[in-house]
């Protein structure tokens, strides 16, 4: 039995080829793109999840705002851990990281620039559940100058993983002795380390400064404490352990803070919610987002639902042309179930082959998802355990859906009215499926819309004047390692052709590591007088090289010897300070007085998604970095003259000689949003793509149904054009219809999107008319080429009899 309705089936698919290949191929689409969703959902939502002990485990963030200024990070106190596990007991251990941007490694007669590279205390290994392959993990990292590698590291500078025991030379000067090899970190991890270098060698470590927050700090608590009660002891702990220090600071207590509307506390998050959760701008490496995860899921069923109507109205339609065969199948003497069970055999052959599709095309379009976004995702072995079982029962039920209409109601028509064509004449009106379409019109609008909006909001970030020019600005990364020398070699950079100005600091607007300080506006720090403010540090060619304009008094001068005990402020601090005029206007650190001597233009620093902090310029020579403007069409020859004057200098031979361009380290503070638009911006175009393909296949069932109402218009005179504007209007109605539902829709939730960042464009209303453009477009492109072909038909040929 089931080889016979497997056998009609078939045939009926072969028979009607056009059809078929329309509704296999718009489903096997749908599949392929929710399959690489879920592929990449899965990926960001199982981040951290390597850590066995990973829904107890927390970091601890700072969390201040004093005087109105917000500071929040991922960082707190040296010794907050280990008073944390003293004073409660639920805490079960803690550990701490100080994390470094870069380390020079000897390799030979090379020097090697290497990132992913912190102090750790030994208890790394117990909290982040760091897998050793060689090594002690309970000894590795207790003693000074120990370090432990990663596998890919050792096997990079020893062609091994068997090193324990052997030496690694770090910047120029230090000798770390290899006490463990790690396994590789699975990308799925907020943050990695590649080198972790004992935290006893670092003197900060045992500091006892309440008010430096520098490291950061992971703990594990027992299975019954929660995040509300682990919030709770850090609270008490805050008030037991940084009060007085904060009255000294700030002249104000926690209480008082709170009566003025602000705080000083400490959160924690979960550590499996800091890749998709946390907010904080400074994080170790680009984090995700939890909206955009949300707004994948909402468009991968949006897709397969695009998918599933497509399948169903074109199921619907091709069995209304059956009608004929249905009547004759009762007249013979076939039974209402037979009909049912055939039409679902169908429906059921048609899903298993757009599955099978599916599959194929996901593997193909797998290297291009990994492009956009920067993973490396793959359908393994492992990942087929549910992406078979979920994609089969989406498969039935679909299956069982599209067939089910057709099925059911055809099967129960009488034969005399079936044979009469009753059936047909209904169908040309069929509000299920009408509304089935508009659903889907609604669905590819509201995608282009979000495509629209964020495609705008990334141009917007892109082209925002952001106080500063970032264009051909050369930034050198290694500079430090010149010491003595480079004042020298900044000033022989500066000879060079094509080099217009240049500048050494600690601090880059494209950076989000800011270091924050106390100021205050009296020496005594009178409560409501001190604030926690950016600061930065320059020289006196700073604002001159990266195009930034004075709003007011001076720039530091070289030949003003007491400028390095001199202040420049933003418009943002001077007007959180009060002060309109600075003359004659001081601010204390510590015990040091220091005049204002000038108030520089706001410009955007970091990520848009922050408003502009308030921020205080310091002078000094600084020699972390270097950032040259350049102005010359032979860029590479100009690059090849600095790195050989860089190399030339004392000690620097072997050296490594790193650079960047401003403009694409500003590009890199947003390459989350980049990737996501670029994805989205794919599916959109898939979903679209799934939507032509329902309406060709409409439009040809429709064209076929009015084949002798269209011969009859031919033979009275009707032009092509109008018999085209016949079978498009009432798709036209159908995109009006869906663009009434989906406007208002479509701005909620792109408005709430938008919100993420603090400066943002307004969706203007050309957007929506675009959309629904867009889809008229398509809609109409895609019935001309079935439309004009039915209109070009010789009349005689569709007025025979059938």
């Amino acid at each position: 039995m089931f080889r016979y309705y497997y056998k009609i089936a078939t045939r009926n698919l072969w028979r009607n080829k056009g059809f078929s290949v329309i509704t296999i191929l718009g489903l096997a689409i749908g599949l392929a793109t929710c399959l690489l969703i879920a592929l990449f959902v899965i990926d960001e939502l199982t981040y951290d999840s390597y850590n066995k002990h990973a829904d107890r485990t927390y970091r601890i963030n700072a969390d201040f705002l004093v005087n109105g200024n917000t500071f929040r990070e991922r960082f707190s106190p040296a010794q907050f851990g280990a008073v944390l596990t003293q004073d409660y007991p639920q805490i079960e251990t803690y550990t701490r990281l100080l994390q470094q941007d870069n380390i020079l490694v000897k390799k030979g007669e090379q020097t090697l620039m290497e990132q992913n590279v912190c102090y750790a205390d030994s208890t790394v290994f117990d909290v982040l559940d760091l897998e050793m392959i060689a090594g002690n993990a309970v000894t590795a990292l207790r003693n000074p100058n120990n370090m432990v590698i990663s596998a890919r590291m050792a096997k990079k500078y020893f062609n091994s993983i068997d090193v324990v025991g052997k030496t690694l030379q770090t910047d120029n000067i230090a000798t770390y002795t290899i006490s463990g090899v790690i396994k590789d970190m699975p990308s799925q991890a907020h943050v990695h380390f590649d080198f972790l270098r004992a935290m006893a060698s670092e003197p900060e470590s045992r500091e006892a400064s309440w008010m430096s927050d520098n490291f950061v700090t992971y703990v594990r608590v027992r299975p019954e404490v929660t995040q509300q009660q682990l919030e709770g002891w850090l609270q008490k702990a805050t008030a037991k352990y940084m009060e007085n220090d904060l009255r000294k600071l700030t002249g104000s207590s926690l209480a008082d803070l709170e009566k003025k509307g602000g705080h000083f506390r400490y959160d924690a998050i979960p550590i499996r919610k800091i890749h998709l959760e946390s907010d904080l701008v400074n994080e170790a490496e680009p984090s995700g987002n939890i909206q955009y995860v949300y707004i994948f899921i909402i468009t991968a069923v949006i897709i397969l639902l695009i998918a599933c109507v497509n399948f169903m109205n074109l199921s619907t339609a091709r069995s209304a042309g059956r009608a004929k065969e249905v009547g004759l199948r009762k007249v013979m003497g076939s039974e209402r179930s037979t009909l049912i069970i055939q039409f679902l055999a169908e429906s059921m052959i048609t899903s298993c082959c757009a599955m099978l599709i599916a599959l194929v095309i996901a593997s193909f379009m797998i290297p291009y998802l990994n492009e956009l976004s920067g993973k490396s995702l793959q359908i393994s072995l492992s990942s087929l355990t549910w992406i078979l079982p979920s994609l089969l029962v989406i498969v039935i039920i679909v299956g069982l859906l599209a067939g089910s209409y057709p099925a059911f109601f055809l099967s129960s028509f009488e034969p005399v009215s079936v044979l009469k064509g009753k059936l047909s004449n209904g169908f040309k009106s069929s509000w299920l499926r009408n509304s089935l379409v508009v659903f889907q019109f609604a669905a590819a609008i509201l995608l282009i819309v979000g495509t629209l909006v964020i495609y705008n909001q990334l141009s917007f970030i892109r082209n925002k004047k952001l106080g500063y020019n970032r264009q051909q600005v050369l930034i050198l990364n290694n500079t430090q390692s010149l010491w003595i020398h480079a004042k020298g070699f900044k000033e022989e950079v500066l000879k060079i052709p094509g080099v217009t100005a240049g500048t050494m600091t600690r601090s880059l607007p494209t950076e989000m590591n800011l270091n924050t300080s106390i100021y205050s506006k009296d020496a005594a720090r009178t409560a409501g007088q001190v604030i926690g403010i950016n600061e930065w540090y320059i020289d006196t060619d700073y604002f001159n090289t990266l195009g930034m304009e004075m709003a007011g008094g001076r720039n530091f001068s070289p030949e003003m010897p007491t400028d390095t005990n001199a202040l420049i402020l933003n418009e943002t601090a001077a007007k959180l300070l009060g002060f309109t005029d600075i003359t004659g206007k001081y601010l204390y650190s510590g015990n040091r007085k220091m005049e204002i001597i000038g108030i520089v233009k706001d410009f955007n620093s970091g990520s848009l998604r922050n408003k502009i902090p308030p921020a205080v310029f310091t002078l000094g020579e600084y020699t972390a970095k270097m950032a040259f403007r350049i102005n010359t069409t032979d860029v590479q020859r100009t690059i090849r003259e600095i790195a050989k004057a860089y190399h030339a200098r004392p000690g620097m031979q072997g050296q490594p000689f790193s650079y960047t361009f401003m403009d694409d380290d500003f590009n890199k503070l947003y390459i989350s949003e980049a990737r996501t638009g670029k994805i989205f911006i794919s599916f959109a175009v898939l979903a679209i793509l799934i939507a032509s393909l329902g309406v060709f296949g409409l439009i040809t069932y429709a064209a076929e149904q009015r084949r002798k109402e269209i011969g009859i218009r031919k033979v009275l005179g009707a032009s092509v054009t109008s018999i085209v504007t016949m079978l498009s209007s009432d798709f036209i109605k159908l995109i009006g219809l869906a663009a009434v539902i989906t406007i208002p829709l479509s701005w909620l939730l792109m408005n709430k999107w938008l919100q993420n960042f603090a400066y943002r464009i307004d969706i203007s209303w050309q957007v929506f008319v675009i959309s629904i453009a867009l889809m008229v477009i398509v809609t109409l492109v895609t019935i001309s080429i079935k439309a004009i072909k039915a209109a070009m038909v010789n009349p005689v040929s569709s007025l025979k009899a059938d």
